[in-house]
């Protein structure tokens, strides 16, 4: 079914979870009583409601246009617990801009923060298929352990991969993965605080992003840190090992960016792995075919692993801020999306992986504003022009080389009294016109 407007009895819960997920503090996962429970007669945990419903990821339509003062002003009403909205919602939603021929012909699949859902969509917007899941129904599908402290990041989908059979990896941020057939029927739940992304190796083995809460006394004897791991499994979800990076950094010559890691919370906030497949290891050797292309937004640093001995290879530290989506282009050039770094808007840049240069970039203009805080992804097209996702605005456009924007699409998925929070839209991803699709029309 199209992805709509939030139906307005839902809108009350979601401008709720927009305050209390999107908008408060992250550091819950550390509190007891973030996600209340209880027990039956025979003692096991029963989820609480907000487990059934546990909202999403949404954020006011224009905040990032906002001047200082009343970027101050939402901060005093967030603090008191209420947020009206601040700018008016757009007109249009869906697909409002298409050029044909200029834009890569394609289908769109994409995740947005307003359900664990994914869409796959053509060029004009029109739904073609859509898998959902509910975090709470993988959780009681076992294997049953006990369940977060917090229900946030179990009401999306923050990543997702397709097969060519319609099978669909989607992971709940913080809290697992799941595969699902291409009837959203649940295949096997890996619920390890899987986050941010994966990517599938050429064996069917999945590599993706987990965390841990926990003491480490080697980082501070006296407060909990989120540690990120890189975790290996099987086609069928088993875990097959797991890639301690704040190991795989002190074990090599770049330490040093370690220097100003925090010493409590979320220390490293890894967001991107990439399996790499050698095209740049005649210049680089550490970007030999089977090392792992990482993104440490906390350290503001990209990194290579070696996963036989887990250890990184190369890292780089460059003016970008809070960056996402290092990926390696056919040229040879690394596509990364720079969220803070362009004097307050965003930027989108492809440098020289060894000389550092800058050979294109995107930013935002007074005119055609550009700007996600958090998330953001970015997909080099085989035409040549870049597709851009500007998550917290729930936008993603295509630009030319020349930086026309030849396609635009804006999240339909809207909630409050006037449609005043838009859902984040995590990633859309074109998927080449030779995907196979065939599935789409059986019926077995």
């Amino acid at each position: 079914m199209p992805v709509a407007s939030v139906p307005p009895r839902r809108s009350l819960f979601l401008m709720t979870a927009a305050l209390a997920i999107v908008l408060g503090a992250g550091s819950c996962f550390f509190l007891a009583g973030c996600g209340a429970e209880s027990s039956d007669d025979e003692g096991r945990v029963v989820p609480g409601e907000e487990w059934e419903h546990p909202g999403g990821r949404w954020h006011p339509v224009g905040e990032g246009k906002l001047t200082s003062a009343q970027r101050e002003e939402i901060e005093r009403l967030r603090s008191i617990g209420y947020l009206p909205g601040s700018t008016t919602p757009p007109e249009d939603s869906g697909v409002v801009l298409y050029e044909p021929g200029a834009a890569y012909d394609g289908l769109n699949l994409y995740t947005s923060g307003h359900a664990p859902t994914a869409v796959l969509m053509d060029m004009e917007g029109n739904v073609l298929h859509e898998w959902h899941y509910e975090f709470i129904d993988a959780w009681k599908a076992g294997p049953r352990r006990e369940l977060p402290r917090s229900p946030k990041g179990a009401g999306f989908w923050r990543r997702v991969h397709l097969f060519d059979n319609g099978d669909l990896l989607a992971i709940f941020d913080g809290k697992g993965l799941i595969k699902i057939d291409r009837r959203s029927k649940l295949l096997w739940a890996y619920l390890e605080g899987a986050h941010h992304d994966l990517d599938v190796a050429e064996d069917g083995r999945i590599y993706v992003l987990i965390r841990e809460a926990r003491v480490d006394p080697h980082v501070n004897p006296e407060h909990a840190v989120l540690e990120d791991y890189i975790a290996i499994l099987s086609p069928g979800g088993e875990e097959l090992r797991r890639i301690p990076l704040l190991r795989a950094f002190e074990r090599s010559p770049f330490s040093h960016y370690l220097q100003g890691m925090k010493r409590a919370g979320d220390i490293f906030h890894t967001n991107t792995i990439e399996i790499l497949d050698g095209r740049l290891a005649d210049r680089l050797p550490a970007f030999k075919k089977g090392n792992l292309l990482v993104c440490v937004r906390e350290l503001d640093v990209v990194a290579v692993v070696d996963p036989d001995g887990e250890a990184v290879v190369w890292a780089a530290r460059a003016p970008w801020s809070r960056p996402h989506q290092p990926t390696v282009l056919d040229n040879g050039n690394i596509l990364i999306f720079d969220n803070r770094g362009y004097g307050g808007m965003s930027r989108v840049v492809e440098f020289d992986a060894v000389s550092f240069d800058i050979k294109w970039e995107y930013h935002g203009t007074e005119e055609e504003w550009f700007y996600s805080k958090e998330c953001g992804s970015n997909q080099r097209l085989p035409n040549g022009n870049t597709l851009i996702t500007e998550s917290d605005r729930g936008r993603a456009f295509e630009v030319t080389p020349d930086k026309r924007i030849v396609w635009e699409y804006v999240n339909p998925a809207h909630a409050g009294s006037d449609n005043e929070f838009i859902a984040s839209l995590f990633e859309v991803v074109r998927l080449d016109p030779t995907f196979p699709v065939g599935w789409l029309d059986s019926r077995e």
